[in-house]
């Protein structure tokens, strides 16, 4: 499957820690930070948790039990199973930042990676397995490989897509 659509999103910390993501389809989506997850909750009726497995592949799990896919490929990109690409605009910041999505979401398509359409659970687990033992030999002491809510100025999208 290749990229259908791409959609691009900005994120605004609100004082509670969440996060409230606006969509540029018009959807919008409220973020909470779990210990490593991710749970949101969008303006449509749909919920779940993003979790990441590894560096760069992140399992939706839908609240009807749908799981999806999505591989970070940097930038701010995400590009999911379903061939949706979600490019995060709030990273780069402003009009530059607009500029730097497009380019990022156009130029670099051939670069994506779709992600796996299904994980057995023993695959996930070594996904995880090898995640956390390269934050331990990287002696970050717990540090997140996605940043937190403040500070989207890395190439890795923040949040999990």
């Amino acid at each position: 499957m290749s990229v259908r659509q791409q959609v691009t999103y900005n994120d605004e910390l609100l004082a509670d820690g969440t996060v409230h993501r606006h969509y540029s389809d018009g959807r919008r989506e409220w973020r909470t930070r779990g210990s490593g997850f991710v749970s949101w909750r969008d303006d449509r009726g749909g919920s779940g948790r993003d979790e990441p497995l590894g560096r760069t592949l992140v399992k939706r799990i839908f609240a009807d039990g749908r799981v999806l896919y999505g591989r970070e490929s940097g930038y701010g990109r995400t590009l999911w199973g379903d061939g949706i690409l979600t490019v995060n605009r709030s990273s780069f910041g402003g009009r530059v930042g607009t500029i730097l999505a497009a380019v990022a979401g156009g130029a670099l398509l051939g670069a994506l990676v779709m992600p796996p359409e299904f994980l057995s659970p023993v695959e996930e687990e070594e996904l995880r397995r090898q995640a956390a033992s390269q934050s331990t030999d990287s002696g970050g002491g717990g540090s997140d490989d996605y940043g937190t809510w403040s500070d989207d100025s890395g190439d890795d999208g923040g949040d999990f897509g």
